[in-house]
Order: C-alpha cells, then structure tokens, then sequence
C-alpha cells in the first residue's frame, strides 16, 4: 500500500512538472531548476513571431513605395521649371507690351551705366550739368541740355535721380517747380514715378517725402553695384528697394502685403502697374531682388559699405604696392583699395555725412584698433603709445 501511495506521489509531481513546462512554454519562456539555480529562457510566442513578419512586410512596403520616386519628383522637377519659364517669358512679354519712358537726371558714369541696360526696356532721356549729347546718342540716348526740357518736353512715366548723394537735395529743390507747372499744363496724371538710386536711404527718402508734391509716387532704390563691379552684367547684383508711396499713401516697409490691403482705385493700380514695371527691369537683368526699409538698409550699410570704403581709404593713404612676394591676403588688400578709391569722394563723404550709423562705425573702429595695438603691447611687456610707428615709454610720452 505504501509502495502504491508512493508511486502515485511521483506520478502526481512528474505531471505537475509537465504542466508548468508547458505552461511556461505557452507563455513565451520556460524555468528550468539545476542545483538550486533557475535559468529562464525567453522564448518567442506566436504574436511576437507574427508582428516580426508584419514588421518585415512594412519594411519591404516601405522600399517599394520608394521605387520611382525619384523619377516622379523629376518630371516634376522639370514641368515646375517649363511653368516658371513659360511665366518669365510672359512677364517679359507684358513688360515691352507697354515700354516705359525713363529719364536720368545726373548722366555721369553711373547714370550712363544703368541707361545702357534700360535700353533695352524702354526710352530713355538724359539729362545733367555736362553736356552728353554724343555719348548718349552712341547708346540710343535721347540728351536735354536743361532739366526744364527734360521735364516739361517730355512725357516720363519715370524720373531717375543718379546725381551724388552730396548735390541731391538741391536736386530736388530745381525739379519740383517744374513738375508742379507741368501739372498745371497737363494734369495730376503727368507726375512721374520719382526713383533715386543713391547708397544711402533715409536722407533721401525724407527729403522726397518733404519737398515731392504728394501726387508723386516714390520707389527707393539702392544698387549695390556700380560700372566697375558689374561691368560683365547684372546678373547675381544685390538690387535694395523700398516701395515708399503710392497714390499719395506712405507705404509701411515692415507690413507686408499692405498695398494689396489699400483702398484699390485707377490711380492706385496704374501707379503699382508702373512701379512693378520699372522693378521688373532689375529682375529681368538678372538682379537679386530685396525689399527693405530704408532704415534698415543704412543699418545694415555702416557696419558693410562705409566700412569697406573706409578702410579702403586709409590703406590707400599708407601707399601700400604689390611685391614680388605678395600673398593672396594681400592681393585682396590691394584690390579693395583699387575699388574704394576708384570712387568719388563725394560718394565717400555721402556715405559719412548722410547715414547716421556712420559715426558709430567709425568709433567702433578706432576702439577696436586701440585695442588690437594695446595687446601688442602688452604681449610685448611695453606700456605705452604708439608714435609714428615708434614705441614710446611712458616716461618717453610725458
């Protein structure tokens, strides 16, 4: 009986074993007991087995989904490409449809330079204190000897100001009577789009904002280039601009799209119609295009433009000539001070006197120069000044 009990025991532990293997099994692992130690061994269950799959079956999804694609994003490529060019192509139709007549005021070297382009868009009248006449003839230049001429003889949708930034208000003071007579003569709808083109913003801005009879539509312009840095086209050129009034409404330069919001009248249409055209002729050169507020623009222009001339100015002074060693450093340095001083001083000096930031630049310039010498010094273990490129003690400077 007792061999009976005892058999039944082991039979009863031998199937209980058996049920927690299985058990264990079908819960994805088994336990498995040797000398006190457990050893568990994770074991994949039949959701995990098929998520795997799954897994593997998106993966394979993913990669074909990518087959052609590429293919697909070209052609889009190029039918996007032959929409932009059927677009320019109309655009430039629309642009010579109704050629602009502009006129220059200051037919210098820049104001030749920029007629020569216009050229091609429209017709063009020069006009300056020098007589022209055979150079503008040379390009299909139309020359008026005198600005009265210019004004009251012929029927500009455009006046160009390209004199220097030093002569321009007075400019302005000889050209407003005139456009006001030539209203009298012809009516409000005879004022021209007035656009000048000087290297800084806000002086001319405000002056034509205060002298120009309100019916005047104002466009501020800056290229940043010039005969020299162009001379091989205007292609990748930074072109500035402001749209300042239209239809006798002060453009705000920080909100964008506010001259779609104005009330929209003839006048308002035909003046944004003539602005854009004129614009138009930059983009078509080629010019990058960048809108910008005038008091943004002579910011920006003190710490990049004024700078650069300034500094040109002054290693021009030191008469600085290339060498038989010369690096590549020193071959820019050299090309800067060809540039700079190939220019005006009165460019120069408009660059000073009519920016406000200039001033700043200028002390910050002169700090930093103080600075870059005392740490010479210092490294130097000498306390003092420079004299003449001499060093001196401070006992040498009292």
């Amino acid at each position: 009986m007792k061999l009976l009990i005892t058999f039944i025991c082991i039979i009863s532990i031998e199937i209980a074993k058996q049920h927690c293997v299985v058990s264990a099994w079908s819960q994805g692992g088994s336990t498995i007991t040797s000398r006190g130690a457990t050893i568990q061994h994770q074991l994949p269950t039949s959701s995990s087995l098929f998520s795997s799959t799954q897994s593997n079956d998106k993966d394979d999804i993913t990669i074909n989904s990518n087959n052609g694609e590429l293919e697909r994003l070209k052609k889009e490529e190029q039918r996007l490409s032959s929409l932009l060019d059927s677009i320019r192509q109309q655009k430039l139709a629309v642009l010579r449809s109704r050629p602009l007549s502009i006129g220059i005021v200051g037919f210098g070297r820049f104001g030749q330079f920029i007629a020569q382009s216009f050229t091609k868009y429209g017709n063009v009248v020069g006009t300056s204190r020098t007589n022209y006449t055979d150079v503008a003839s040379e390009m299909g230049v139309k020359y008026s000897l005198t600005l009265d001429s210019f004004v009251l003889d012929e029927d500009l949708d455009v006046i160009v100001l390209a004199t220097s930034i030093v002569s321009f208000k007075d400019t302005v003071f000889e050209l407003v009577p005139l456009l006001e007579k030539k209203m009298q003569l012809k009516g409000a709808g005879s004022y021209p789009l007035i656009v000048d083109v000087a290297s800084v913003k806000e002086h001319p801005r405000n002056i034509l904002l205060d002298l120009l009879p309100e019916e005047c539509d104002i466009l501020c312009t800056h290229p940043m280039f010039g005969p020299d840095s162009a001379k091989n086209g205007w292609r990748g050129q930074t072109f500035v601009y402001e749209k300042t009034r239209i239809n006798k409404v002060i453009l705000d330069p920080d909100f964008e799209g506010q001259e779609n919001q104005l009330d929209i009248s003839e006048e308002h249409v035909e003046g944004m119609d003539r602005m854009e055209r004129f614009l138009s002729i930059w983009e078509e050169e080629g010019c990058n295009m960048i809108p910008m507020a005038c008091s943004d623009h002579d910011s920006y222009s003190a710490n990049s433009q004024f700078i650069t001339h300034l500094v040109g100015r002054i290693l021009g002074i030191q008469g600085l000539k290339a060498t038989p060693i010369d690096t590549t450093g020193f071959q820019s340095v050299l090309r800067l001070i060809e540039t700079t001083n190939a220019d005006s001083f009165d460019l120069f000096y408009g660059l000073y006197k009519y920016n406000r930031n200039s001033g700043y630049t200028i002390g910050r310039l002169r700090g930093a120069l103080d600075d870059v010498v005392g740490a010479l010094l210092q490294r130097d273990g000498v306390v003092g000044v420079f004299d003449g490129g001499n060093r001196k003690s401070d006992d040498d400077a009292k």
